[in-house]
């Protein structure tokens, strides 16, 4: 596989307040915010719709588990069945199954040092 990440597809990260957090940013530094976060929409080489997202979870989500950091990387993938399929070979921890949704797939695996890491093959559309 040529190209793995293409690139950043979001950071999600723990809050007190994720409320609170997305009203001070919107306020503060203008970002759209919404339930989920903000959406940043930008135009790849091929002048393609492509989205990154800025997420601030709750304190006691355990979407980031097993890592026990304050943060979760998400990384944009074109093949994620390809590259997960990948990565197991070369021995990396693949956490959990693929989940799919109107907006692309998931899947999560961990870096050396046990960070979880979001591997999205996203449909931009979905959010147009």
């Amino acid at each position: 596989m040529k190209n793995r990440v293409t690139g950043l597809g979001g950071f999600s990260f723990k809050s007190n307040d994720p409320d609170r957090m997305k009203e001070w940013y919107k306020e503060r530094l203008g970002l759209n915010t919404d339930r989920y976060g903000c959406t940043f929409w930008w135009k790849d080489k091929e002048g393609n719709d492509c989205s990154t997202q800025w997420s601030p979870m709750s304190e006691d989500t355990k979407y980031f588990e097993p890592s026990q950091k304050q943060f979760m990387m998400n990384f944009r993938v074109e093949n994620l069945v390809e590259l997960l399929e990948a990565l197991k070979q070369e021995g990396v921890t693949v956490v959990g199954e693929i989940e799919e949704y109107d907006y692309g797939k998931f899947g999560w695996i961990l870096d050396p040092e046990g960070n979880k890491l979001e591997l999205w093959e996203p449909i931009d559309e979905a959010f147009l």
